[in-house]
């Protein structure tokens, strides 16, 4: 073998471990609001109280499998198990998609993720998290009935403009598009995707409960 091989191969491998960083590990697309709520077991308002690593088992390896346990003190819970949530659960890092709360009983949160049974729930960064008093008075009122009206819906995100719908059923989200990549814009904060009697979907803006007049219409 010649003397510059051992070298040659010695610093292609260490180029290739450089290119796969922890943080490319765990990626997310965005989605609105509302789709978050529909595709989560559990949605509550919640305050982290403390956190520990606890061992989750094994992989096939026989490692122990780490994950950060956070007691919590929900304070309403929006959709989920007649049981209170009384632990979250995620992975012990944002590389692995694990997602970090404050402690101590201060920040409330909006929190959506998976059920695991017997008042435990686990999120992901690709999970619905956020300061509740980051949510805007349209945000916190859907969160009671609105989302809900609008989970046979199908939110589409539009990418750039021209975009169209490609059935009834469908309402385009436009934020990242018309807000230059803006996931948190105006149709996240003020609007819900509504189905109406004809079975189509619209947009629907305000606090107020939808009218009958615009769940009976027929048009878009």
């Amino acid at each position: 073998m010649p003397a510059a091989l051992p070298s040659l191969l010695a610093w292609l491998a260490v180029l290739l471990l450089g290119r796969a960083r922890p943080a490319d590990a765990c990626s997310c697309s965005p989605i609105h609001p509302q789709q978050a709520f529909c595709n989560a077991d559990v949605v509550i308002r919640a305050k982290a109280v403390s956190a520990k690593e606890v061992d989750s088992g094994n992989d096939i390896y026989g490692n122990p499998i780490k994950r950060i346990q956070y007691e919590i003190k929900q304070i309403k819970m929006f959709k989920g198990p007649d049981k209170d949530i009384e632990f979250i659960y995620t992975a012990p890092s944002t590389a692995v998609c694990g997602r970090l709360l404050d402690t101590g009983g201060k920040k409330e949160y909006l929190i959506a993720g998976k059920s695991e049974g017997n008042g435990k729930m686990h999120i992901t960064l690709c999970d619905l998290v956020s300061t509740w008093d980051s949510l805007s008075p349209t945000q916190k009122k859907s969160l009671n009935q609105r989302y809900q009206m609008g989970c046979e819906c199908k939110i589409s995100r539009c990418l750039s403009i021209p975009c169209f719908v490609s059935s009834s059923d469908e309402c385009l989200w436009t934020d990242w598009a018309m807000e230059k990549n803006n996931v948190d814009g105006r149709q996240a904060k003020h609007y819900a995707c509504i189905k109406r009697s004809d079975g189509s979907c619209a947009w629907y803006r305000g606090m107020a409960p939808p009218k009958q007049e615009f769940l009976d219409i027929e048009d878009p």
